[in-house]
């Protein structure tokens, strides 16, 4: 088996582009942030960075594309949008119609991509901290629910927010918050920590997208907001067409996590 984790983000951004990696990407590249995915028509795309302006936590803009180009300038330069991601899905009217592992059939020239900040990102801080990252440990994606949080509404774009869950031991929550505080452009702190109820989640082994995980006993579950909210949005304001990656399948940048602590 390849060593994914010891790759660099190029390396592994060519296995992508070349269908011979197409699972989720927590630690892979270790080291390097990763970034979720939204592809909108133009005459959507400021209503969309309204919405990710007024919800930073959820949604934490790393850069914007030209309008119709695939190229990214700065966090991945050279990266191919639509096919540097192992696996994307596409959204009509809200519902999910097909998941790819290459969308450049589908490219128009009036297409607008935006990449926002992702957990994977902090989850290299948590394991030099000798917190465990549960769903590496078990070879899974990361467990993701949609909850009862509202984001604060622009344009055409409402919904609820979408959280990723990590259970922590109870001595380590601190050493936790503390970690992933200092990346504010990856969402930073926890949303919530302990009971999924209060923040209505009813059934923490039914996640609304990703896999369940063991929660050990003198664990508790703790939250963060999750770069899967815009996916959520979608499906809530029912926009005619866009673009995702899949959750927890993620485009790996240059940008090194340290890069992006206390921006």
């Amino acid at each position: 088996m390849k060593d994914y984790a010891n790759m660099s983000p190029a390396e592994v951004r060519a296995l992508i582009r070349a269908g011979e990696i197409t699972t989720p990407t927590a630690g892979m590249s270790l080291g390097y942030a990763q970034a979720n995915l939204v592809i909108l028509p133009k005459d959507l795309a400021y209503d969309f960075l309204l919405f990710a302006q007024r919800n930073p936590k959820p949604c934490p803009i790393l850069e914007v594309s030209d309008v119709g180009s695939r190229y990214l300038k700065k966090i991945a330069p050279g990266a191919d949008i639509a096919r540097d991601i192992p696996r994307y899905r596409i959204y009509e009217d809200g519902v999910m119609t097909g998941e790819y592992t290459d969308v450049s059939e589908f490219w128009r020239d009036d297409f607008v991509s935006f990449l926002i900040g992702c957990s994977f990102s902090f989850e290299s801080e948590l394991l030099n901290a000798g917190v465990p990252v549960r769903h590496i440990e078990e070879g899974c994606n990361v467990p993701m629910y949609i909850t009862n949080i509202p984001c604060e509404p622009a344009g055409v774009f409402s919904g609820n927010t979408v959280v990723s869950m990590r259970p922590i031991p109870y001595a380590q929550v601190t050493t936790a918050v503390t970690a992933t505080a200092a990346m504010p452009r990856v969402h930073g702190a926890p949303i919530h920590i302990g009971d999924p109820d209060y923040i209505g989640i009813n059934d923490i082994s039914k996640p609304d997208f990703g896999d369940p995980v063991t929660i050990k006993p003198g664990e508790t579950p703790v939250f963060w907001c999750c770069g899967v909210t815009p996916q959520a949005v979608l499906m809530a304001s029912k926009p005619k067409f866009a673009i995702t990656h899949a959750p927890g399948h993620m485009l790996i940048t240059d940008v090194l996590n340290v890069d992006l602590k206390n921006q």
